[in-house]
């Protein structure tokens, strides 16, 4: 039975998920990680779904990542599996900081720190709770985002998190740019042996990003790894050659609506639907099966499809694309189509979408 035949019925531009493709893209990395000794903390931005979260979870990941308390909230909820949340993300502002000690209460909490602005926060917040919130010093390792900028400045914070009332120093972290596994080696051992001649434990170093992953245990001291991208897999990791196209589980359906030039065409998945995201690539993603066609412009609703040929399309026609950028698109749509192994397909809602405070 042909694709088309499958989803037909599915009205476009639509999301679709091969959950065997997104299980063997999860026990891949967790076979890598247990060979290796480190803890997989898989970060929930790409999916965004209780089920997805669940089989990483199963597969032996010992809790999830998350950037925002919202976030978090939607898929503990969703996923009563959950009972250990990594928030990656400064945390600042009371409403943010009365749901931070709510969610607290309910599962085991860590959540970062780069200065001790962030920190006076969060000890305010937790001074009167019965549990400690456990804060690790964001490190920039290269990434230039957030950060300490030096090991003696993550010793520093570490020391002054301990003192702190309500917090307990739980680590530290950081989020390198591609291939700088060797930049989190030098700087976490030395900000690690830092902060143990404060006399201060450094329970966990944890690092991430999917195109570095399957070299994460060349940094030996790090101890738990947060992908994100690798359970879905996009057109950037298959550039960075990662990732094959038959590793990528999200694809974009898209109807052809218009054939106005015999060397383009019109799909009705635009920047709504494949997001505008370039990532360093020319054009905004890749038609499965058709290695000459270029999607090189987007509108909201509208995509063109150009080739160097005759491009072979009719109105009416569907085509499936791999996106730049997989996490975004899951960020963009209400529900996806979630295909099973014997076929079947599922509706679900994304239930962390639009989750960003």
């Amino acid at each position: 039975m042909s694709w088309e035949s499958r989803f037909g019925g599915v009205p476009t531009p639509a999301v679709f998920v091969d959950l065997a493709v997104a299980r063997r893209n999860i026990e891949r990395f967790q076979a890598y990680a247990n060979a290796h000794g480190l803890a997989v903390r898989p970060h929930i931005k790409t999916h965004k779904l209780p089920e997805i979260a669940r089989m990483q979870l199963d597969a032996g990941a010992i809790g999830v990542t998350c950037q925002k308390i919202s976030e978090a909230v939607a898929m503990v909820d969703g996923c009563p599996a959950i009972r250990d949340v990594f928030i990656t993300y400064n945390i600042v502002g009371e409403d943010k900081l009365a749901r931070l000690v709510t969610l607290a209460r309910r599962v085991r909490l860590a959540v970062v720190a780069d200065s001790m602005a962030v920190a006076a926060g969060l000890s305010a917040a937790f001074a009167a709770e019965p549990e400690k919130l456990r804060v690790l010093v964001e490190c920039n390792t290269g990434a230039d985002r957030c950060g300490v900028a030096s090991p003696a400045e993550a010793a520093a914070l570490a020391r002054r998190i301990a003192a702190s009332p309500g917090l307990a120093f739980g680590g530290l972290m950081t989020y390198p740019p591609v291939g700088a596994t060797a930049a989190v080696e030098t700087f976490m051992r030395a900000a690690k042996a830092l902060v143990e001649a404060e006399g201060l434990v450094v329970p966990v170093v944890s690092s991430g990003g999917t195109p570095s992953m399957m070299s994460a245990a060349e940094a030996p001291v790090t101890t738990e790894y947060r992908p994100g991208t690798y359970v879905y897999n996009d057109r950037s990791l298959v550039a960075r050659g990662v990732a094959s196209w038959d590793d990528c589980a999200l694809t974009v359906h898209a109807t052809v609506v218009s054939v106005p030039a015999e060397n383009r065409a019109i799909v009705d998945a635009g920047s709504k639907a494949l997001t505008s995201d370039l990532l360093g690539l020319t054009g905004y993603g890749h038609v499965l099966g058709r290695d000459d066609i270029a999607i090189d412009q987007l509108s909201e609703e509208h995509g063109r499809l150009v080739s160097t040929r005759p491009i072979g399309l009719s109105v009416g026609e569907r085509v499936r694309i791999i996106p730049n950028h997989a996490c975004v698109v899951s960020n963009m749509v209400d529900e996806v189509h979630l295909i099973d192994v014997n076929g079947t397909i599922a509706r679900r809602p994304v239930v962390a979408r639009g989750c960003i405070a």
